[in-house]
């Protein structure tokens, strides 16, 4: 669901201790059945206020990375119960996904979405990687397609009033802030010799799903499930809205090459690219 973010220069609190917190995990410092420290430890650990570690804590949860969340002790990281071909959250699998593709010589990711915030969240991993001489990409190319603020979109938008057009300018607040972000991101990579080029473009379309393209060989896809959001605000004013999930969506994934399934699958990837391209090429323009 989008939300009005504090910070234009970069992640907010409560992003900065989800993507500690979830890289521990991922690289097993925090194993299946440990406690984490308590909520007070965090919030001295990252100088954050209680709110954005029970956000945090509460975005793991629903990745399905923690359990016993609110429950008077501190939460423990979750026994994995995953499928190897199961779908997961989109901020648990692009992240991996984007790890995996990080450690080509020439990284290129396409992304389709409403705002950037997935993105933004997932490549906070392979960053760190980056600038820790882990992974060593010699150039990363990002093209981002989001929508246009002019487009008549259809979500997100007021439960009472179609009409009002200050979803609209939330909304833009919100992209141009992730966007920042994300040149602020992928451009500190340019200091550990990596050539980086980032190009964001808008399209007047309502996105119905989310996609990333990575490396010309897999496709990613999630649908944006629509709900009612009555907590958003914007300017000081509480509003109402029809809004969309993103960051916990599900994400299907397909290849092609030596490593996917059938000529189906592989078409699909295909298939996914030019759609992307045929938007890039003809009716997108500049973000700004």
């Amino acid at each position: 669901m989008t939300r009005k973010p504090t910070s234009v220069s970069g992640r907010r609190p409560r992003e900065v201790v989800a993507d500690t917190l979830r890289e521990r995990i991922r690289t097993g410092k925090l194993r299946p059945g440990a406690r984490l420290p308590t909520q007070r430890e965090l919030e001295a650990e990252f100088s954050v206020g209680r709110s954005a570690v029970r956000e945090a804590l509460a975005a793991l949860t629903q990745e399905g990375l923690l359990e016993n969340v609110g429950r008077g002790a501190s939460p423990t990281v979750a026994e994995s119960t995953h499928h190897p071909d199961a779908p997961r959250s989109a901020g648990v699998e692009l992240a991996d996904r984007l790890h995996e593709a990080f450690q080509a010589e020439d990284v290129a990711v396409d992304a389709f979405s409403l705002t950037t915030e997935t993105l933004n969240n997932a490549l906070a991993w392979p960053v760190r990687q980056v600038m820790d001489h882990q992974l060593t990409p010699r150039s990363v190319t990002a093209r981002v397609l989001i929508p246009s603020l002019e487009a008549r979109l259809a979500l997100p938008r007021l439960i009472d009033d179609p009409e009002d057009p200050k979803p609209r300018e939330r909304l833009h607040q919100i992209q141009t802030t992730y966007v920042n972000a994300l040149s602020n991101s992928l451009n500190s990579l340019a200091q550990f010799g990596t050539e980086v080029t980032l190009t964001v473009r808008t399209v007047p379309l309502t996105p119905t799903h989310k996609l990333y393209l990575l490396n010309g060989d897999e496709a990613l896809i999630g649908y944006y499930q629509v709900v009612k959001n009555e907590e958003a605000a914007f300017e000081g004013e509480q509003l109402a809205l029809y809004d969309v999930l993103g960051l916990t969506a599900k994400l299907f994934r397909s290849t092609r090459g030596p490593q996917a399934r059938d000529e189906q699958e592989s078409s699909f990837v295909e298939e996914s690219q030019e759609f992307f391209d045929s938007l890039w090429t003809t009716i997108a323009v500049p973000f700004g």
